[in-house]
């Protein structure tokens, strides 16, 4: 999740963009750049590392002139290093990018098909390839910007100068949030408020295929194909809560957002970006206390975690609530990725059933507070058995990552919203990569296919990014939405539990019916329910068994129901069979529930919000429920 900052005035560009980064390191980053135009020229420096390493970079450094941009880069398309590092420049074009162009490969075979001297591994220096040719035929930076937009295809923001106009910044986006802060005879440009605030109160948010072109104080704004518009100036006269809101109505939209970065610190510590590779760390399975397991040997004990793991032969997975769904998702991944038959109980039925629980079973429990009274009660159990145990949690030291004889952590931040989001995702990713590594380990998965599945989940961060714009679309849907008198939330594979989750959403914030099904299973009971006042929300990714799905969709249309579809790109299919369809990026199946899960998140806070209900603090729910 890229940090941009850009400034065009009498202060020093330097100082202005190295604080407004340091605002952003909440994004998490693996390098950072900066580009301040000085005397005609741009003098231009980037770091591998935190920010540190560029202010040290910096030190010593003198900057004479008043426009730059900067940077702080997740990597997506190529590796963390200085040359992959932004800004770009090509031939007087200083470019910062957040998001992800989908159609850079076609761009980059056509620019090397040109002759272009391309230096990095990277699909924002495409960019700014485009505009510099463009901007040697136009003469101008904006009608340059204008004719490369609809070149590009993808989730992006992007800041952009030019050598030859001195006084100039121009914004553009579709997808990713930025916003132009207005000053005193100075202008500002960031991915995120918090960056601006402590130098304006006055904003104007970008909205999707917009363009910003600030000339000297003053700022104009055009639509994609270059008509003026108006936009609103909003002042934020932010109290000590906004900002640690960071700006937004609530802490669970705040958190939703939040998602791609705590994604990353989720499969950060675990997923090696140079191999491709999965060796999960610091899980503790000889013995070491939780407070020490920073001070574990790594290799040392990732080789005791392989020697458990080749050991086990069934897994038992053990949750509440959303934690249970990730469970039910984390079954599929276990038993296709590592070939070991999982079973998945909530967590007040498995300590009552009288569960058997075979030698070399490896019990899981997953808990976002990691205090949960039946989770706790049940991993308890589970060792008087004679189980190994192994916690996923959000909160380190807590009294079920205490118990365990191995720890993993979502590592998603505090999450203040009672419905969760962030930690969901994030116990989605730390399964997969679980997953990976228990099918590399047992000999069920070869290197070439754990590769392909650990780019898949290292692109998840950036894909998100682009699902996040959707954040509109259902603020503005909600009001029609309310009316239904029910959802039927539906799936198949990995996304019926997706479905699951969904209902359960809408149920906590919105207070309505909703029920999560298998599709398949609508035959059996749910078609009674269905009328033109039931909504009918298919989650029908292309996969292997979406023309199954697409067969549930038609019985649930023909009796009258009104369809919400979320599917893979641009399918017509869908779209022509629904009231409203939802295109997700294109994902490998073990990572399609993270982004499809994300809009049935909106739709449930905006829903609630059109209510009037409050999306923090739903009634009669607590965060951690600490009792039986």
């Amino acid at each position: 999740m890229c940090g941009i900052v850009g400034y065009l005035g009498p202060q020093s560009p330097k100082d202005i963009i190295i604080s407004g980064l340091k605002k952003l390191e909440y994004r998490g980053y693996d390098s950072a750049g900066i580009a301040i135009l000085d005397q005609g020229k741009t003098k231009r420096v980037r770091a591998q590392g935190k920010l540190k390493a560029l202010e040290d970079k910096l030190v010593g450094e003198k900057f004479d002139g008043h426009l730059g941009i900067g940077h702080t880069r997740w990597a997506t398309h190529g590796k963390p290093s200085e040359r992959n590092a932004h800004p770009h420049q090509v031939r007087g074009i200083n470019l910062v990018h957040n998001g992800i162009i989908e159609n850079y490969l076609d761009i980059r075979e056509e620019l090397l098909a040109q002759g272009a001297d391309i230096t990095s591994d990277t699909d924002s220096e495409l960019v700014a390839h485009l505009i510099a040719n463009e901007v040697e035929i136009t003469k101008d930076l904006f009608q340059a910007v204008e004719r490369t937009l609809g070149k590009l295809r993808g989730a992006f923001s992007i800041l952009v100068m030019w050598e030859q106009q001195p006084d100039r910044l121009i914004a553009f986006k579709d997808g990713p949030p930025l916003v132009v802060g207005l000053g005193e005879k100075e202008m500002f440009v960031a991915s995120d408020v918090q960056a601006l605030i402590q130098y304006t109160k006055k904003f104007v948010y970008l909205e999707d295929r917009e363009i910003a072109d600030i000339k000297g104080n003053e700022v104009k704004f055009f639509s994609a194909n270059g008509f003026p518009i108006q936009k609103k100036v909003v002042e934020l006269n932010w109290n000590p809560e906004m900002v640690e809101k960071q700006g937004f109505a609530h802490y669970m939209l705040k958190e939703i957002y939040e998602q791609p970065r705590a994604v990353a610190s989720a499969i950060e510590p675990h997923v090696n970006p140079e191999t491709f590779s999965v060796a999960l760390k610091n899980v503790g399975f000889g013995g070491v206390s939780v407070q020490k397991l920073d001070e574990l040997d790594s290799k040392a004990d990732w080789a005791k975690t392989q020697e458990m793991f080749k050991g086990i032969e069934r897994v038992f997975i053990i949750a509440c609530g959303t934690s249970f769904y990730a469970g039910l998702i984390g079954k599929y991944l276990f038993e296709q990725l590592a070939r070991i038959p999982v079973e998945v109980d909530i967590a007040s039925e498995f300590r009552y059933r009288n569960p058997v629980i075979p030698p070399k079973t490896l019990v899981m429990t997953i808990s976002q507070s990691g205090e949960t009274a039946d989770t706790l009660a049940a991993i308890r159990m589970a060792k008087e058995m004679g189980a190994t145990t192994l916690s996923v949690c959000n909160v380190r030291n807590s009294t079920i990552d205490r118990e365990a004889h191995g720890h993993l952590y979502m590592n998603s931040g505090p999450e203040i919203g009672v419905a969760s989001t962030k930690a969901f995702t994030s116990t989605l990713a730390v399964l997969n990569c679980i997953a990976i590594a228990l099918g590399r380990t047992r000999g069920a998965l070869d290197e070439k296919t754990e590769a392909e599945l650990v780019k898949s989940i290292m692109a998840v961060p950036s894909q998100m990014e682009g699902v996040l714009a959707f954040d509109k679309y259902f603020e503005e849907a909600a009001s029609g939405l309310k009316l239904f008198r029910g959802f039927l939330y539906m799936g198949r594979g990995t996304s019926y539990p997706i479905a699951m989750e969904g209902a359960l959403k809408l149920k906590e914030l919105a207070y309505m019916h909703a029920e999560g099904y298998a599709a398949g299973e609508m035959k059996h009971g749910p078609l009674a329910l269905i009328d033109e006042r039931m909504a009918i929300v298919m989650v029908a990714p292309t996969d292997h068994l979406y023309e199954k799905t697409i067969s549930n969709l038609e019985e649930a249309r023909a009796r009258g129901g009104k369809i919400i579809s979320i599917g893979t790109g641009d399918n017509e299919k869908l779209r022509a069979i629904s009231e409203y369809y939802l295109a997700m990026p294109k994902a490998h199946w073990t990572t399609h529930a993270l982004l499809s899960v994300i809009p049935l998140q909106l739709m449930s806070y905006h829903l609630a919000c059109s209510l009037g209900y409050d999306v923090d603090q739903p009634r009669n729910l607590a965060k951690s429920v600490t009792v039986e």
